[in-house]
């Protein structure tokens, strides 16, 4: 059986891996049987298409900063319990359709943590999507003036995890108010949502002007979340300076 043209149909199947692996293989692996053999190829065509998924997936998402949970800071004066952050890493709560509220002052690691939770999501398989709240509503009104905003709500939707942040830098106009509401409508019961602001969650109330509508957020966000109050004496950005000041002191 001539090999050249089964690997030319491997790649004409996208089995780049596969097909590699057959006109390079390692002699060790001519020793070994064809299921052998067949299930390492296969397995390794596996891994790196999950790993180009993986890659598609964050690239989509938009996190802000580049974060994974393996390089969260427990230091003790931050007060991050170690033990949730594992059982959230899980992606469990995604299956449950929970959500999870981070607030902490500036600088104590709130974007860092929801991008983390959103990274690992993509590794586990799961569409995310990062916003920062000024820029969805944004993207809302865009979507009324240009008679796209049932589209784009349903994108919203039909992403698995939805990472929102910066709730609560100023207050909100009812129609910013009922954007909110919507988007936390479509979601509650049928996806994730991760919010973080400054503000502590209990007074998220203040933020809406009509109680009722600040009600129904709450309903559908809070009442159903994973609460993560950040405290740091410390700003992360700088502590992450002076780390990358001392890896620069050391590497000279």
């Amino acid at each position: 059986m001539l090999i050249n043209p089964t690997i030319e149909k491997l790649r004409d199947m996208k089995l780049k891996v596969m097909a590699q692996l057959l006109s390079d293989s390692d002699p060790a692996l001519r020793e070994l049987s064809f299921e052998e053999r067949f299930g390492i190829m296969v397995e390794k065509e596996w891994e790196s298409r999950k790993n180009s998924r993986i890659k598609r997936y964050i690239h989509k998402a938009s996190f802000s900063i580049n974060a994974c949970i393996e390089d969260i800071d427990y230091t003790a004066e931050r007060k991050i319990d170690k033990k949730t952050i594992q059982t959230l890493s899980t992606c469990t709560y995604i299956i449950q359709k929970l959500n999870i509220v981070i607030t902490g002052k500036t600088g104590s690691g709130k974007t860092f943590l929801a991008c983390a939770f959103g990274n690992s999501a993509c590794r586990h398989g799961y569409t995310v999507k990062y916003y920062r709240i000024p820029e969805l509503l944004l993207e809302i009104q865009d979507a009324k003036n240009e008679n796209r905003y049932s589209k784009f709500m349903n994108q919203l939707q039909n992403v698995k995890l939805l990472v929102l942040d910066d709730i609560g830098l100023k207050s909100y106009t009812l129609e910013e108010s009922r954007d909110i509401l919507e988007v936390a409508e479509s979601r509650y019961n049928k996806a994730s949502t991760i919010l973080s602001g400054q503000i502590p969650h209990t007074h998220w109330y203040d933020l809406f002007p009509d109680p009722t509508i600040a009600d129904a957020i709450m309903d559908r966000i809070v009442h159903n979340a994973y609460i993560l109050a950040l405290d740091s004496k410390k700003s992360m950005r700088e502590v992450m300076a002076e780390k990358m000041i001392r890896e620069a002191e050391h590497s000279d």
